[in-house]
């Protein structure tokens, strides 16, 4: 039993022998003691006063003596006001280390057949560009929490929603079709999604060309769009591919397979994967489907135009459209139609997580609620993991205008940053090319992944690719190389001769620093709970910059392999171990690598 359960449980003893009453642990609750005061864990007794019939400081005093007096764990305590602050023996942190050690996977729980089954859909990217920044965050948040909840005991099935069909994707379509030649990557040598990319920002700019010359003849902004022939081209595209035209949909499947293949690369790059992949070409008709079925049944009403709506006033929103006037389907059919196609596949399905940004809450507010109208019993359960938009220090990023930040060149950007700056400071001394061409990756991938990552998902950020590649401060590398330096330090333990115990004795002397790094390594398990319970992976960046921050500290403070007390250095060893374990944990719940040797 961890230190705080135990303490809680003679917390409660302790008010039932001093004032006769009975308390929940929930009020016998304690909390890590600030740094600015002694001790380690701290009790807040203002709700004792009440039985105690005295003050806060004295009832903290009566609690703090009665626990130094008949109990093991508890060695010292001073009172601030209604703050009751503990001081934790030495032998009691030892057990708690020893505690950590006799786990395999310490903070991560074991996936019981029967645990609930939880699905995340991120990525959700459109075939009409390749990836970019905002898609990077994405992909990040998604495969990080999917880990998270993995760590939480859950099932968890990694799902994206491709965005393969529309207006957008008959834009690239019509202008590879009028000004392509036949171009294909292998002709031209690009990424497949980089080519049909390039093709939605030529159809952009014939377009805006094109509306420049109605708007100069004297005709209005909304006019000249209304008489866009190019625009116009591209909607009837769209309504020849619905029919099933032969030669559209054959343009279609070729364009898209370009593109997937392209994908393919940039999510091998970046280190995640699914599941299960959707596809709206594949669910639209669902939804559309349930939708007319809701129409029929009163759910749903139509205007004059033909286009149906919902209604949601009675919601506090107000009317949705979900069909168009010429029977085409919009985002929120399709996403209807691809919950229902999940919740049909995976019967037992308990939770359904949309990792998508913060500028689409209305629309998953919409889904939840309609859905519910429908009659499913999953549309309140419905769950919007919803993220801040993330942009470079230059500001924001534009599709059409192709000013986005492609995630290709972002991954190589880092990657190459990393071995340079790697090279400058040394710390690729004596490695090979290939060795060396590793550690840049991994360095450089951690440098991006961890920047975002440590970012609360809520916020919005501003991505910086230099101050992410920094080997001092609250960055990738900086945690990265001290988990070389710990592997560095056990290597040349084995070196020596030396082994590490399986288990330490508890009369060992720690310095208060070395029970702070114990307290600080035993809290990972609650951090990973709380990163699943709150859903935010940031939890765990962040106490890991903490935990490497704290042993940096321990290891310029004390010697380890040089300590003449074999007890002593025993026990360095095996907390630097412990702390290399969760550390490479942690980041691995992140996505990200840890190398062995710098």
């Amino acid at each position: 039993m961890k230190i705080e359960a135990r303490l809680q449980e003679n917390v409660i003893k302790g008010i039932e022998t001093l004032y006769g009453q009975t308390i929940s642990s929930g009020q016998a609750s304690l909390q890590k003691t600030k740094k600015e005061f002694e001790g380690h864990l701290t009790l807040v007794v203002f709700p004792f006063v009440k039985m105690s019939k005295k003050g806060p400081e004295q009832t903290a005093r009566e609690i703090g003596e009665w626990l130094v007096a008949n109990t093991s764990e508890v060695e010292s305590f001073n009172v601030i006001k209604g703050f009751l602050n503990l001081t934790i023996s030495g032998a009691c942190w030892l057990q708690e280390l020893n505690s950590v050690r006799s786990v395999a996977n310490y903070g991560i729980q074991e996936i019981k057949a029967d645990a609930p089954l939880v699905m995340v859909e991120y990525s959700s990217p459109n075939t009409n560009k390749p990836l970019h920044l905002g898609h990077v965050r994405n992909n990040l948040l998604g495969f990080a929490l999917s880990e998270v909840l993995k760590a939480n005991g859950k099932r968890v099935l990694k799902t994206n929603i491709v965005n393969d069909r529309g207006i957008h994707i008959c834009k690239s379509m019509l202008a590879w079709q009028k000004w392509g030649n036949g171009e294909t990557p292998e002709s031209s040598g690009k990424k497949g999604d980089h080519l049909v990319g390039d093709y939605y920002v030529l159809f952009d700019r014939h377009y805006k060309a094109e509306l420049a010359e109605l708007q100069e003849g004297g005709l209005p902004k909304e006019e000249a769009e209304a008489q866009s022939k190019l625009m116009g081209e591209a909607r009837e595209m769209l309504r020849r591919w619905e029919a099933g035209d032969t030669d559209t949909v054959y343009l279609w499947k070729m364009m898209n397979s370009w593109v997937y293949a392209g994908f393919d690369e940039t999510y091998k790059k970046l280190g995640v994967d699914f599941n299960e992949i959707y596809y709206e070409s594949e669910t639209y008709l669902d939804g559309k489907e349930t939708v007319l079925d809701g129409l029929k049944r009163g759910v749903f009403y139509r205007k004059e135009d033909g286009s149906v709506w919902a209604d949601l006033t009675a919601d506090g929103l107000d009317h949705k459209l979900l069909l168009r006037s010429d029977g085409t389907s919009v985002y929120m059919t399709q996403d209807i139609g691809t919950a229902q196609q999940r919740f049909k596949a995976h019967k037992d399905l308990s939770e359904m997580i949309y990792v998508v940004g913060n500028e689409q809450n209305y629309h998953f507010q919409v889904l939840s609620i309609v859905l519910d109208k429908l009659g499913y019993e999953f549309g309140k359960g419905l769950v919007h993991f919803s993220y801040g938009m993330v942009e470079l220090p230059e500001g924001k990023m534009k599709s059409r205008e192709g000013t986005v930040v492609d995630a290709d060149d972002l991954v190589e950007e880092m990657i190459s940053t990393a071995k340079v700056t790697s090279e400058e400071l040394g710390k690729l001394d004596g490695a090979t090319e290939d060795e060396a061409n590793n550690i840049a990756r991994i360095v450089g991938m951690g440098a991006l992944k961890y920047f975002i990552l440590k970012v609360d998902p809520k916020k919005n950020m501003t991505f910086n690719p230099k101050e992410s590649i920094d080997f001092n401060g609250n960055t990738g590398p900086f945690i990265q190389y001290t988990y070389a330096r710990i592997q560095s330090v056990i290597r040349k333990a084995g070196d020596q001769g030396l082994s590490i115990p399986l288990s330490l004795p508890t009369d060992i002397v720690l310095t208060p620093k070395e029970e702070n790094l114990i307290q600080l390594a035993a809290e990972y398990a609650a951090v990973v709970k709380q990163a699943g319970d709150e859903y935010n992976p940031a939890l765990i960046a962040n106490y890991i910059y903490e935990l490497v921050k704290e042993y940096n500290q321990f290891y310029h403070d004390y010697t380890i392999l040089k300590e003449e007390n074999a007890a002593l250095r025993d026990f360095r060893l095996v907390l630097s171990q412990e702390v290399g374990k969760i550390v490479k944990s942690g980041m691995s719940l992140l996505g990200i690598e840890v190398p062995d040797r710098m």
